[in-house]
């Protein structure tokens, strides 16, 4: 096993493959010598510089983003993304930089605003995919990343193929928790539901206005609900809430890139239990849950 997976753990190619925000086979072919090893310190490098960069992607979209360090941030961003071939990254985290060399700060708080969420989702989804498995577990580092997605394509042909009737009887199926999501980002309902599925069934829902119709349906254990959605924000999710009456005590979690002390004592009053600050982290999030459910 490479020394430097000790500490830092390696990334689960097979979740981040599912997505279309990683170019990681386009990545493979243009860099064939790029070995896996490189392309997880990539990721590490991604993690490392997000939250500065979601921070400034707040700034721009709030027009305060006056100070050189947020657009500096978003240059070394664009630079990272490039050497990722995240090419739809790139694109709007140029049009933010490119409205702000014009001068037109309203166009940059636009893209900032749009780019927001589907960056905070991109975070969540590597930080769902970080492992820090046994060594029985990890990928050689020194293979190239080429040969690395070539041998899990193979593997998921085979998980395909017709496989023989169970001999022994299956074991009676464990209950697991419900929790309804919901949030406008595709991307981060995706990444919330790979980092909870081990002990959780999550129910997707990118409509908010279609949450008391959910809920004639189905009956959560916990809601996470996004704070800022342009149809209707968390605040007013938390009243279609307990108007039911099997959820006037419903544990309900925001979510939230704005985890201001004035937004907290808001959801609190209205009936939220906690707050989770985006970009999430999938251990302070299951920490947060565990308060609350147990799986």
């Amino acid at each position: 096993m490479n020394e430097s997976y000790k500490d830092n753990g390696y990334f689960d190619l097979s979740v981040l493959l599912q997505g279309n925000d990683l170019n990681i086979r386009r990545l493979a072919e243009i860099q064939p010598s790029l070995t896996v090893d490189e392309y997880f310190e990539l990721l590490r490098e991604f993690l490392a510089q997000s939250p500065d960069t979601s921070s400034a992607l707040r700034k721009v979209a709030s027009a305060e983003a006056d100070d050189m360090r947020y657009w500096r941030s978003i240059e070394a961003m664009i630079t990272l993304m490039k050497r990722l071939e995240c090419e739809t990254c790139v694109d709007a985290l140029f049009a933010i930089s490119h409205a702000r060399g014009k001068g037109d700060w309203r166009a940059a708080a636009f893209h900032a605003t749009k780019m927001l969420e589907d960056f905070n989702g991109l975070h969540s989804r590597i930080m769902a995919a970080k492992r820090t498995g046994s060594a029985d577990v990890q990928p050689d580092g020194a293979t190239t990343l080429k040969e690395y997605v070539a041998h899990l394509n193979d593997e998921a042909a085979e998980i395909k193929m017709p496989q023989a009737a169970p001999s022994v009887a299956p074991e009676k199926a464990v209950h697991k928790p419900l929790i309804l999501a919901v949030d406008d980002s595709l991307d981060i309902l995706a990444a919330l539901e790979f980092v909870l599925r081990d002990k959780f069934r999550v129910h997707k829902l990118p409509r908010p206005t279609l949450l008391k119709n959910v809920l004639q349906q189905v009956t959560p254990d916990l809601f996470l609900l996004d704070y800022k959605m342009p149809e209707l924000s968390g605040f007013d999710l938390v009243p279609i809430i307990r108007s039911f009456e099997k959820h006037k005590y419903t544990p309900i979690i925001f979510l939230t890139s704005e985890g201001t002390a004035s937004n907290v004592s808001t959801a609190i009053a209205l009936g939220a239990s906690d707050f989770v600050v985006k970009p999430i982290d999938p251990d302070a999030l299951r920490q947060k849950i565990a308060k609350y459910l147990r799986a």
